[in-house]
């Protein structure tokens, strides 16, 4: 009877055991949840971008197919992204290994020895003669989680494993806005220094004008002195923007994987910028968090540290294991006997009185988890930030160049009109070429500002954070709940 009164008990005790630790949901406190953090961007209905879905691979958008196949190439041998995809496989693994604790747990033992057992421990005063002894035996065993540890564990694991995708996956965001980015380097590189040669051919034009007037007694040798050094002001700009160019090609040989030597420049040869067809897509704030990797990432680190919460506390209730085992024991001559044989089976019940910090170990996961928290609400507000930063320096951009498009026209027509009046004798041949070093001076204005227009859309197009689906593998942390997180 007493014996039934403890199993019904212990019963009763596991019956009232539960999942230990908070369950994980996104607080409503949480910046991610504010009203203003999910509305309409700022900028949005700005000239030049379109509340829109940004595109997986946003590059395409420019229609250019050589800076497509750069792309896919950094994507696929960048030495970033093959450390993050490491950082992800060994994430996983763990995750595995962790799941691997919910699994019976087996092991075998066997041993062979040569030995004399002492007399005194058989309180004995006899020697006993030396044997030849054997043991071999099986085991498996079972942890019950009753209080659900291996749970939180795996919790903790898979959420880690979807923060090193998430990681992974803003990395690919980087390598393409950067390798975006070399390649337009280049492309204005080559198209300033076209600009900036035709300012020298005019400037060289005015200066050999200006010597023959002198010649002529009909200027200052000054004149020449001062187109001279205008001369060499403009050929001293020429050195620097080659360097940008060789520049922007090494740094893609790196964004490729491979050595400056290993990118020919006919492979990114580009003349011209590449151009957006269409308003540049922003969307909403909603979508732009779901977007980004590293609000996702931050996320994730929530969780897997609102697990690790449970994984502490469950530290403070008892461990319960159910094992078996069998085996051989005794003289090796006599192995296979019945004497032999041996066999238990039966729970075993380990408990840690909470004295040995457990409580204080837990406090320290509470703490790290309002820490993740505000790394969270910081990673959300930062990507507002900089995503509203980067449009507002885009549309300034855009304003700032159709005025300087403007002025070229303006300058274009006057140069044709000077033109005109030089060729009917109306105006001296000086005249005409100030006209068009207004005219050079305004082009290369505007080749600076088409280059800086699309470096701000690379800007705008990463804080928007797109481009990693487009290169997204499949893993075992990809699932359900990443689905939800997405």
């Amino acid at each position: 009877m007493r014996r039934r009164r403890w199993l019904a008990c212990v019963a009763a005790t596991l019956c009232a055991c539960t999942t230990v630790g908070p369950d994980y949901r996104v607080p409503g406190d949480a910046a991610v949840r504010a009203p203003a953090a999910n509305g309409p961007l700022q900028g949005g209905a700005a000239h030049g971008v379109a509340i829109a879905p940004v595109p997986d691979d946003w590059w395409r958008l420019y229609d250019d197919q050589r800076l497509d196949r750069l792309v896919q190439q950094a994507l696929a041998a960048n030495t970033d992204i093959r450390a993050a995809a490491a950082n992800l496989r060994r994430a996983v693994a763990l995750l595995h290994e962790v799941e691997s604790e919910n699994l019976p747990q087996g092991g075998a033992s066997a041993s062979v020895s040569r030995a004399q057992l002492s007399a005194e421990s058989f309180l004995q005063t006899e020697k006993p003669p030396v044997f030849n002894l054997g043991d071999f035996g099986l085991g498996v065993s079972y942890l019950i989680d009753f209080f659900a540890k291996l749970a939180r564990a795996d919790e903790a694991a898979l959420a880690g494993a979807q923060a090193s995708e998430a990681a992974l996956d803003q990395v690919r965001v980087s390598v393409a806005a950067q390798t975006v980015r070399a390649y337009v380097q280049g492309c204005a590189a080559t198209h300033e220094l076209a600009a900036a040669t035709r300012q020298l051919e005019v400037q060289q034009r005015t200066l050999g004008a200006t010597r023959r007037l002198v010649a002529g007694g009909r200027g200052e040798p000054a004149d020449v002195a001062r187109e001279r050094a205008r001369t060499e002001a403009l050929r001293a700009a020429l050195p620097a923007l080659e360097a940008s160019r060789t520049a922007a090609r090494y740094r893609l040989a790196l964004l490729l994987g491979k050595p400056p030597a290993g990118l020919p420049p006919d492979e990114v040869e580009c003349h011209g910028e590449p151009t957006l067809r269409t308003p540049l897509p922003v969307g909403d704030g909603a979508t732009l968090l779901r977007r980004r990797p590293d609000v996702r990432q931050a996320e994730r680190e929530l969780a897997a540290a609102t697990a690790r919460i449970g994984v502490a506390t469950a530290d403070l209730y008892p461990s319960i294991r159910i094992g078996a085992s069998a085996g051989l024991t005794g003289v090796l001559s006599h192995l296979g006997s019945g004497p032999t044989a041996r066999w238990s089976v039966g729970p075993l019940l380990s408990w840690s009185l909470p004295t040995n910090g457990v409580r204080h170990r837990i406090h320290g996961h509470e703490a790290a988890a309002e820490a993740a928290l505000a790394r969270f609400d910081g990673a959300v507000l930062r990507a507002l930030q900089e995503t509203e930063t980067a449009l507002s320096a885009y549309t300034r951009e855009l304003e700032r160049h159709e005025a300087l498009h403007a002025a070229y026209e303006h300058a274009g027509e006057a140069a044709r009109q000077q033109r005109r009046l030089q060729q009917a004798g109306r105006i001296p041949y000086l005249a005409l070429l100030d006209a068009e070093r207004t005219l050079a001076d305004a082009e290369a204005a505007l080749a600076a500002s088409e280059g800086h227009v699309v470096s701000r859309q690379v800007d705008l197009f990463l804080a928007l954070g797109g481009g990693w689906q487009a290169g997204r593998m499949a893993t075992p942390a990809t699932s359900a709940q990443d689905e939800k997180i997405e």
